[in-house]
This record gives structure tokens, sequence and C-alpha cells, in this order.
């Protein structure tokens, strides 16, 4: 099983951390953001792994090369141009593919107790994706069809903007659900990109709202899901609380 970690972000809410250190080694209970990562894929089955990297992309680089996780891993380098993440999965594409199966994308500075074999059940054969998503208070949130959870549009609901392809959609008849950076890709969303002609830089969100009229993109939210969203520095000792109390977890 495939799964592709987006570690190439500047980290800017975390300088001064991040003016020496790239992100994905930001160190959780002394351990950097991409080993925890790295260790739950393993755990959960996946045993090809790609990375992007750009910003200090040569200490992502020698971390990897320095430690073994039992995976065959495989560096996307965008070191010329940062691709956001549509871009950084359609620049991969080759080391993704081929696949007949859908491959997990996850951020690198995602901390959760998701039980990702689980989330792989969760993909319907039909889906181009489907969306960890939570309750998580938030000023943006995705907008999902309360019968089926799938994916119709996105709100700010600071400003009350609105994207969604369909026309005169109504919010407040829509499900609100915050995404946790992680997904399931099918490998067919290769093919959309080439039919759209995207290439280069872009957001993977632009996207989905762009398409899901189209393709079916669904959202399963967790009960019980627990998530660190390790982008700030007043979240790293919030971080450090929760890598303690996971299961498993020596120090």
């Amino acid at each position: 099983m495939k799964a592709m970690v987006f570690a190439a972000g500047l980290g800017t809410r975390l300088r001064p951390i991040t003016d020496s250190l790239p992100k994905a080694l930001v160190p959780v209970c002394g351990e950097p953001l991409l080993s925890h990562v790295l260790k739950k894929l393993k755990a959960s089955g996946y045993t090809q792994v790609v990375v992007n990297v750009h910003h200090f992309a040569d200490k992502i680089r020698k971390y990897l090369s320095d430690n073994d996780f039992g995976l065959d891993m495989k560096i996307s380098d965008e070191s010329s141009e940062l691709l956001e993440t549509g871009g950084g999965i359609a620049y991969a594409r080759e080391l993704i593919l081929p696949s007949e199966e859908p491959f997990l994308v996850h951020n690198v500075d995602i901390l959760s107790n998701l039980d990702i074999p689980w989330f792989r059940t969760c993909m319907r054969p039909d889906a181009l994706a489907t969306l960890l998503v939570s309750e998580r208070q938030t000023q943006r949130y995705l907008l999902f069809r309360p019968e089926d959870m799938r994916l119709v549009g996105w709100t700010n609901i600071s400003t009350g903007e609105v994207k969604s392809p369909y026309k005169d959609l109504d919010p407040s008849a829509c499900l609100r659900f915050a995404f946790s950076g992680i997904h399931n890709i099918s490998p067919s969303i290769f093919g959309v990109f080439d039919e759209m002609g995207l290439s280069g830089r872009f957001p993977i969100m632009d996207f989905y709202l762009s398409v899901c009229e189209r393709y079916p993109i669904f959202g399963v939210a967790v009960p019980e899901l627990k998530i660190v969203d390790v982008g700030k520095l007043d979240s790293l000792a919030q971080a450090e609380e929760f890598v303690t109390m996971l299961p498993g977890w020596t120090g």
C-alpha cells in the first residue's frame, strides 16, 4: 500500500524553530513529526511512502537516509518550486503510480488517534477521494450532503463566503465539518488532472471543490477522533501531551 506525506511546507507559523529546521523535523517528545507519521503508517500496513520536500529539503533527505523506518521511501523534490497540495500530488505521479488501489495522503503536522486501516475501508468504490473530517471549531468548513456525506461546497462562516459548483446551494441545509489533512485518493485522480490540464502549483481543496459535482468526493467523520494540528508554537505543548497519551508510547 502506498501513502504520501506532505512535508514540503515552510512552517512559517512555527518560527523561529523553522528558521533553521523544516517543519517535518520539529521535535515532539524528542522525535520529529515526520517520524511520528511514518511509524503510524508502517504500523497501519503501508509499505511505500512518498515524502515531498522543499524547505530545508537536504535536512529531510539526510534524516530519511540516516533512519530506517522499514518502508520503501521515495522523495518528491519540490526544491525549485513549492507546488502546494494539489500540485504536489500531481508532481509525484510517477512515484505513486502504477497503483490500482487508493493511496493515503497525510499532512506531516497532523497527529491523531485515527485507525488508519479502518479509514481505508471507508473508501467507496466510486469515490475520487475520501476526506477525514471532524467537528473542530474553525471559521472555514467543508459542506456535505446530509444523506450521504458527499462534498458539495465550502464556507467561511466569518465572512459568509461560499464556494460550490452547485448553484443556489443552501449552506444551512448542509453538514459542516473541518478537514483534517488526511485523505484517501483514487489513482484515477491523475486522469482528472490531465482532463482539466492541471499542473504546476494548485491547492487540492480548490480542485476538490471544482469537481465535486462531477466526481463523488465523500467525507468521513469519526466521533472519537482526537487530532492535533501542530501548526503553531502554542500547539507544541498540546502535541507533546497528546503523544504521551497514545497507546504504546514508551518515551
